[in-house]
């Protein structure tokens, strides 16, 4: 299992914006193959950074996602409103 965990600064007059496109695809991405779970997170201080943490079963799921038309689609509307640079982190437990 692979932990997905991706931290997005957008603009604060476009956090909506980015909410308007997660919402709209967030079953999408849920019912991708290999997906075993979405979660959306905000950030209390700052009300423009959000996380996401997503399960996959695999690595090679997660790549399958991220070389989607999914993907595609979802990362060319949102990517307008970054003030910064995703960060992004795969991850797996050990404990």
């Amino acid at each position: 299992m692979i932990t997905r965990i991706v931290k997005m600064t957008f603009r604060e007059e476009n956090a909506n914006d980015f909410l308007t496109v997660f919402d709209s695809n967030a079953e999408l991405i849920r019912n991708f193959k290999g997906c075993e779970g979405v979660t959306l997170l905000r950030d209390k201080t700052n009300i423009n950074i959000f996380f996401t943490y997503s399960h996959w079963l695999s690595e090679s799921d997660l790549e399958l996602y991220r070389n989607s038309e999914l993907f595609e689609n979802v990362w060319g509307k949102v990517k307008q409103y970054f003030i910064a640079r995703p960060e992004a982190w795969s991850c797996e437990a050990i404990a």
